[in-house]
């Protein structure tokens, strides 16, 4: 049996959720403007099979401050996007550019 008949079987299940490029890309830009703004200093990425999150650390041996979460609605079979800031507050979007302007909103700073 070769190794391409063996992934393309619809009985091998090695199907990890990622972000996408053009995802990743938001995240960073974003997260880099937290990083400038003196807000966050480290961050962690994990993927699994029906979830990616992309965690954002105000200290490097802290918990998250931010979690962003891809997971697969699995009622509807559509992928959301879902964002968590701290214990409290929690937001469900469609569109992960919704949550990246939460996410902005946050890092701007009054002078």
């Amino acid at each position: 049996m070769s190794l391409f008949s063996l992934t393309s079987s619809p009985h091998f299940n090695n199907s990890k959720l990622f972000f996408s490029r053009n995802e990743l890309n938001k995240i960073l830009s974003c997260y880099s403007l937290g990083v400038s703004n003196g807000n966050w200093k480290d961050y962690s990425i994990n993927f699994r099979n029906n979830e990616a999150n992309f965690f954002i650390y105000k200290h490097s041996i802290a918990s998250p401050d931010c979690v962003l979460t891809k997971y697969i609605k699995y009622n509807k079979n559509k992928i959301v996007f879902k964002l968590k800031l701290g214990e409290k507050n929690k937001k469900n979007s469609e569109k992960i550019e919704d949550l990246i302007a939460i996410l902005k909103r946050k890092n701007i700073k009054l002078i």
